[in-house]
């Protein structure tokens, strides 16, 4: 009498295949070609909570893993991944959420394929899973650091400092052209002497978070906020130049019937930009070290800020020249700054 599937399957799982399996840590179970359970691990035992005597013969659809997806989608009654190895000879591998006999669902990763007889029948299928519940607690907790790091240091900094943490080098300082983008608040010593300092981190905070948003829109990067100031820079004069023109034009109106709602001090700003080649790496000792954008570029555009009109945006004659459109900006000045024999002209943009 020729044997059926049931029997080749009892005869696939000898007492030698179960020892063997038992040693492994991975949850492990095998369904015969009903779906019904035939054998299950020990490591199935310990990461599922239930003992093989309670699911032998069972389904896991029978309240016993209840599979879900990510999107929580019943796998067990909808694309059940061992249906599918045993009616299409296929294998699979799935991260699920099973059901454990306490109630809680945990997030395994499953490798699933069929079990063939020794002439090629299909006779059943196997489930290899586990627990990955530590890796995915990880992950979450490293997007949260990722999110919370960025607040704190340049998208520059972060991404060089992850490059060198995975290829274990050091971060080689490189010269660089780059728009620098200076923007303080005017008279920011009045206001901190008029006002209860909760309320001056408030008005700072609703500041920086705005001129966060609009920078970032505009591709740039803030390299550090300095006191009441924000340095960011850009690659290209033009974004920088727009992103000024947003904060100055739409921004700060915005931003001030904000704080003005709230009880706290109105502001008024001063942007400058100048461009030209800097120098960007780690700066610091072995133990303590700031990713940032030094050289005289930088310090040019720190001090055309500081000679901007309130509510203005002031540029440099190298920024200009990047720029497509030069009739947005009128000729207001030439300052000559420590150090340099040619005079720096500087350019307001029009309202």
């Amino acid at each position: 009498m020729p044997e059926n599937t049931n029997d080749k399957l009892t005869r696939y799982l000898s007492e030698e295949t179960k020892t063997l399996l038992n040693f492994i840590f991975d949850g492990i179970y095998i369904v015969d070609t009903t779906g019904k359970i035939a054998f299950w691990n020990k490591g199935a035992e310990k990461i599922t909570g239930y003992m093989a005597e309670e699911v032998i013969g069972n389904f896991c659809k029978d309240n016993i893993l209840n599979h879900i997806d990510s999107d929580g989608t019943l796998v067990c009654i909808h694309d059940c991944p061992l249906k599918i190895a045993i009616n299409e000879n296929r294998s699979t591998q799935n991260k699920l959420y099973p059901l454990r006999k306490d109630g809680r669902r945990i997030p395994v990763l499953t490798h699933i394929a069929p079990i063939k007889s020794g002439d090629g029948e299909i006779i059943g299928a196997i489930e290899v899973f586990r627990d990955i519940s530590v890796q995915e607690e990880f992950e979450i907790l490293q997007k949260k650091f990722d999110k919370l790091i960025k607040q704190y240091v340049s998208d520059t900094a972060y991404e060089s400092v992850m490059q060198q943490a995975a290829g274990d080098r050091e971060i080689k300082a490189e010269a660089r052209d780059m728009a620098v983008f200076y923007m303080d608040i005017v008279g920011f010593t009045t206001l901190t002497e008029k006002n209860r300092p909760e309320e001056v981190v408030e008005m700072l905070n609703a500041f920086f978070s705005l001129s966060s948003h609009i920078i970032k829109k505009h591709t740039g990067d803030i390299d550090k906020f300095i006191g009441d100031c924000v340095m960011a820079v850009f690659i290209d004069s033009k974004d920088a130049a727009a992103a000024a023109r947003e904060f100055l034009f739409e921004g700060l109106r915005s931003l001030n019937k904000k704080l003005a709602e709230s009880n706290l001090p109105q502001i008024n700003v001063r942007v400058g930009i100048n461009t030209g080649e800097l120098i960007s790496g780690a700066i610091g000792s072995e133990l303590r070290k700031d990713y940032t954008m030094i050289g005289d570029v930088v310090n040019t555009a720190a001090r055309v800020q500081s000679e901007a009109e309130p509510g203005t945006l002031y540029i440099s004659e190298s920024t200009l020249s990047r720029l497509p459109n030069i009739s947005d900006f009128e000729f207001i000045k030439q300052i000559l700054l420590k150090g340099k024999l040619t005079p720096v002209k500087l350019y307001k943009l029009k309202h």
